[in-house]
């Protein structure tokens, strides 16, 4: 039986999204557990918010390119529960690629030494905006909400480990268990 594939669109942005993310995680991992130096803390920060920019612009994309063109259809052999759950999982993992940057974005801008510290975009000389209209708040607000959308940060984080393990397992599971060509719907090339 022929594997209904998603379009070549659809499979270079998630892989890209998918990689992006997963370099994000690392690197935030790597300073949280000391593998970066101090000195390069800072630069580590900016690349992992420069990722972020990028995974919030290219969710857009993807988002405008699922809008139109609707995805190959889930193999029959699915269960009912597997496809109520596939939905959900895929509903959250969009909610995911946009709440994570939008809530790094607000809580960097919320940051005390935001305006003294500058976001070089990729490392370059190019200075990502941060949110004017929260910069501009008084000192205690922006604190208060530097707190609340770092804390939103870290559980979206929490949600994206959860959903990845799901996400994954599940096509493991039909691709070997259930002898389905799920990877092949996704996986680019022939």
């Amino acid at each position: 039986m022929k594997v209904q594939r998603y379009t070549g669109t659809a499979m270079a942005l998630h892989w890209i999204i998918a990689l992006l993310i997963i370099f994000a995680v690392g690197l935030n991992w790597a300073w949280d557990g000391g593998v970066i130096p101090d000195a390069k803390v800072r630069y580590a920060i900016d690349w992992h918010k420069s990722i972020g920019i990028l995974v919030l612009g290219l969710a857009i994309l993807r988002l405008l390119w699922r809008f139109g063109h609707t995805p190959p259809r889930l193999p029959t052999k699915f269960q009912r529960w597997e496809i109520r759950l596939s939905g959900v999982t895929h509903g959250l993992l969009y909610l995911v690629m946009f709440a994570m940057p939008l809530s790094g974005w607000i809580m960097d801008s919320a940051w005390k030494d935001a305006a003294t510290h500058p976001m070089h975009f990729m490392g370059s000389a190019f200075e990502w905006p941060r949110l004017g209209f929260i910069m501009d708040l008084a000192p205690a607000t922006k604190n208060s909400i530097h707190s609340i959308f770092g804390a939103m940060h870290g559980l979206v984080a929490k949600l994206l480990y959860a959903l990845f393990v799901l996400h994954v397992g599940a096509a493991l599971k039909h691709q070997f268990l259930d002898r389905e060509r799920e990877l092949q719907r996704m996986w680019p090339g022939k």
